[in-house]
């Protein structure tokens, strides 16, 4: 939000210079006009994360009473657009337990198990209204789960039968575009190469299927009928957060 405002300020100072330059009330009306668009769309976006992460803590505090000391973060609002926001359909959070030590001038957080939330959307989540949660559907992934369905997907996306290879790849390496990389060659794991309109599946579990072409990583929810996309990126971004980020 700091960013937001602080690049709000910017144009605040460019726009009279440009428009005294220029002398020309067109252009006065337009620079006016712009601003005041982007200062929507970022106060937009802000209720809006506001008010997902709001109910993203609450679901952690109903579902979850054990999860006591923990902290929750959105892992990808960042650098969305408001035009953009209603074909989102997984938000992603970060969660991770915490202990307090207590110290006479600091005390000390020991962060440990580290979680992540997801937050699967449906069509008609973002409305005149804001933000329909009953739009939403919560599901929270440990990073032993996460590996349950990494391996299940990549053996989905690449024909590999072997799951001890593919967990040992996992653990070792990391998720890109083409597959897994390790570093170890005989650990990298190629995926499937073909076209964007091609979709392979595999029945995972009660809840989801999962769906594998070259641009995303899909999971078919059965209960709402939805087919929710997490780009190749994002899905790197997780797994990097789950296996090696402190």
């Amino acid at each position: 939000m700091k960013k937001n405002i602080t690049l709000l300020l910017i144009l605040v100072c460019l726009i009279p210079q440009n428009l005294q330059a220029q002398k020309n009330d067109a252009a006065i009306a337009a620079g006016v006009g712009a601003l005041a668009t982007i200062a929507v769309g970022v106060a937009s976006i802000e209720k809006m994360k506001e008010q997902v992460e709001l109910r993203a803590t609450e679901h952690i505090l109903n579902k979850y009473p054990d999860l006591n000391r923990f902290l929750l973060t959105t892992l990808d609002f960042d650098g969305k657009k408001l035009t953009d926001m209603s074909s989102v359909s997984v938000i992603t959070f970060v969660l991770r337990e915490f202990d307090v030590l207590k110290h006479v001038r600091k005390d000390e957080v020991i962060f440990k198990n580290k979680m992540v939330l997801f937050a699967f959307t449906s069509k008609g989540w973002i409305n005149e209204n804001g933000v329909n949660f009953n739009k939403i559907m919560w599901h929270l992934v440990t990073v032993d789960e996460w590996l349950n369905m990494m391996t299940a997907y990549s053996k989905l996306a690449s024909g590999e039968e072997d799951e001890v290879l593919i967990k040992k790849a996992l653990q070792e390496g990391a998720i890109v575009k083409k597959g897994i990389r390790a570093n170890k060659s005989e650990y990298n794991i190629n995926f499937y190469r073909i076209e964007g309109d091609m979709y392979l599946v595999s029945d995972y579990s009660d809840k989801f299927k999962f769906v594998y072409n070259e641009r995303s990583f899909g999971i078919y929810l059965k209960e709402t009928k939805d087919l929710v996309q997490i780009g190749k990126m994002e899905l790197a971004r997780i797994h990097q957060h789950l296996l090696y980020e402190e």
